[in-house]
């Protein structure tokens, strides 16, 4: 059972943080930026006003916040260190069921992208199947660098939406 947008407005600021510190992986910053916004009418506005501050920040906080997502199906999954909501997409997605195969064609895309790129591959995966992502990031490693670091924001704005409905009941 998720909370109401009212006790998230009536929140501390310590509270608000608490509440909403893993809407963008490990980034508690960002509700941070967003305490003195509220009042929020719904949760689609506090994504909003979310999304804008994640937009305004500095592109070195952009990437740093690119780096808190950990890979598809990559060590911290397995060694069991992944955010209760990453487990959860990353389950729901069939990754903690891929074959020894899937798995490595997986690593090795994760470590192309991340050579290429200089952050690991992020795909909103709720919807999606182990296939589906599987060829995402065959895909995505043809992009040029400013057309992945676009995606990729465009990508943790989606799983941050995923997560405070999750979160919210409205």
């Amino acid at each position: 059972m998720g909370i109401s947008i009212d006790e998230i407005n009536r929140s501390s600021a310590e509270r608000f943080v608490e509440l909403l510190g893993g809407i963008f992986e490990r980034s508690p910053w960002v509700p941070d930026l967003v305490y003195p916004e509220r009042p929020f009418e719904s949760g689609t506005e506090l994504h909003r006003a979310m999304t804008a501050a994640v937009r305004r920040a500095p592109e070195v906080h952009r990437v740093e916040l690119l780096c808190r997502h950990p890979e598809l199906a990559g060590r911290e999954a397995s060694e069991g260190t992944l955010t209760d909501e990453s487990k959860r997409e990353q389950a729901g997605a069939g990754l903690n069921q891929c074959s020894a195969e899937e798995l490595a064609k997986i690593e090795s895309l994760n470590q192309a992208y991340h050579s290429k790129f200089g952050f690991p591959f992020i795909i909103a995966v709720t919807g999606l199947d182990k296939h589906q992502i599987i060829a995402s990031m065959e895909n995505r490693l043809d992009n040029p660098e400013q057309l992945e670091f676009d995606t990729a924001i465009g990508e943790v704005e989606k799983i941050a939406r995923i997560r405070i409905d999750a979160l919210i009941d409205e």
